[in-house]
């Protein structure tokens, strides 16, 4: 029996070709350069958010210049150590790769340490036994394991790069607040008058800690208020769209 013009699929003569579905496997989207460089100027500065090398954060932030000099030599450091374990990565034993990080590691923070005694006598003094000690800051060995282990040099170097600057603007915020509180000076240039009664306890131990632990409050009241706002404005569009 054949099937009537007009009658199609209401009687049953008429069979729809199956149509094959296209599966597609979904990969998650690889981040830019610029995005790996940014992560850790601010979203994760290694200061404010993670919270890492704390030790020379502490200790040689009674200046703005000692700030900066120890943040662009870890950014050296982190840099071109992260360059090299991510170019190495297929050719480093699993077994020895931590003492291999620490080898490269260390034979950068040679060339620092060489480098700022022939630039500057005064502030190779200042910062003391914190250059030597950059082998042993966590930020450095960890971005190597966590990190450049794992992804392409350029990748591994902007995002080592980044979190280097985020690191250096982490000291310099902290050693600007204590020079101008601790000594009336901002790069050794007088700010205030004669009358001026410096803050002792700025340039002190301690006051690494109480302007550490001030810019760590205000980030917090900051990051709440805008959760606040996120929500308030959530909640009027559900309003709204009601």
């Amino acid at each position: 029996m054949e099937n009537k013009p007009g009658e199609g699929c209401e009687t049953g003569g008429c069979h729809s070709a199956a149509v094959p579905i296209k599966v597609v496997a979904l990969t998650p989207q690889t981040p830019s350069n610029w995005m790996e460089f940014a992560e850790g100027l601010w979203e994760r500065n290694p200061v404010f958010v993670m919270v890492l090398g704390m030790c020379p954060t502490l200790a040689v932030t009674v200046s703005a210049i000692n700030s900066i000099s120890m943040g662009l030599a870890t950014t050296f450091v982190l840099a071109a150590s992260c360059w090299l374990i991510s170019l190495m990565r297929h050719m480093i034993p699993k077994e020895v790769r931590i003492a291999t990080y620490i080898v490269i590691i260390a034979t950068f923070v040679t060339v620092v340490d060489y480098a700022i005694q022939a630039i500057s006598l005064d502030l190779y003094e200042a910062l003391g036994a914190y250059i030597q000690l950059i082998v042993a800051n966590c930020l450095v060995l960890g971005r190597a394991e966590a990190h450049a282990a794992r992804t392409a040099p350029m990748a591994a170097t902007m995002n080592a790069t980044g979190m280097g600057l985020g690191f250096t603007l982490g000291l310099f915020m902290i050693g600007g607040v204590r020079e101008i509180l601790g000594s009336g000076t901002f790069f050794d240039i007088h700010l205030f008058g004669s009358n001026f009664q410096p803050w002792v306890v700025m340039v002190l131990p301690p006051g690494g800690f109480f302007v550490m632990g001030g810019w760590l409050l205000l980030f917090a009241i900051i990051r709440k208020r805008k959760e606040k706002a996120a929500l308030a404005a959530t909640e009027m569009e559900v309003q709204h769209g009601a």
